[in-house]
């Protein structure tokens, strides 16, 4: 199970990649048609569709590198149970946190589809399209939480530690 979830983690990361590079392949066919005059219509529409996709498709698994913002300043104050227990507590808070967004991104891209709608910019592209990556990585999102949950109670956690903070100046 460990193996599948990890790689359910890894594929939404590199599918965040290929949507970040979509997103730089918009901007380009921006710039390039201003430069020589001409309009691919949509281009900033999907560009923004891309970023959104990119940034919710990485959440999981920015979360299960330790990269997500953390307050050490509260949780280094604590140690034995207090610190598991403030732990499971905001595992449990994130989890139920995860679990509803999740279920309301589903819901309004489900809501898009059913009511047809469409953006209202010139590309006029079905809306949920673009909002299953979000619906999609905040699903994974949530999966991820409720692991990390699972993993706290078992005592099988391995707290990463992100130490890029510390080096920069």
């Amino acid at each position: 199970m460990r193996v599948f979830l990890n790689r359910i983690y890894d594929s939404a990361a590199a599918l965040a990649a290929l949507f970040m590079c979509a997103m730089l392949l918009m901007v380009l066919l921006s710039i390039i048609g201003r430069e020589f005059n001409f309009h691919i219509r949509g281009t900033d529409a999907y560009a923004g569709y891309c970023m959104a996709a990119s940034g919710f498709l990485a959440l999981a698994h920015t979360l299960k590198r330790g990269e997500h913002i953390r307050v050490t300043v509260l949780i280094s104050r604590f140690k034995g149970s207090w610190l598991k227990g403030i732990e499971l507590w905001a595992l449990g808070m994130a989890s139920l946190l995860a679990c509803l967004l999740a279920y309301y991104s589903i819901r309004l891209s489900w809501q898009s589809y059913t009511f047809h709608d469409i953006s209202t910019g010139n590309d006029a592209t079905p809306l949920w399209i673009p909002q299953i990556a979000m619906a999609l990585g905040t699903l994974i999102l949530a999966v991820a939480f409720v692991d990390e949950f699972i993993l706290e109670c078992l005592g099988k956690r391995e707290s990463a530690q992100s130490d890029a903070a510390l080096h920069n100046e």
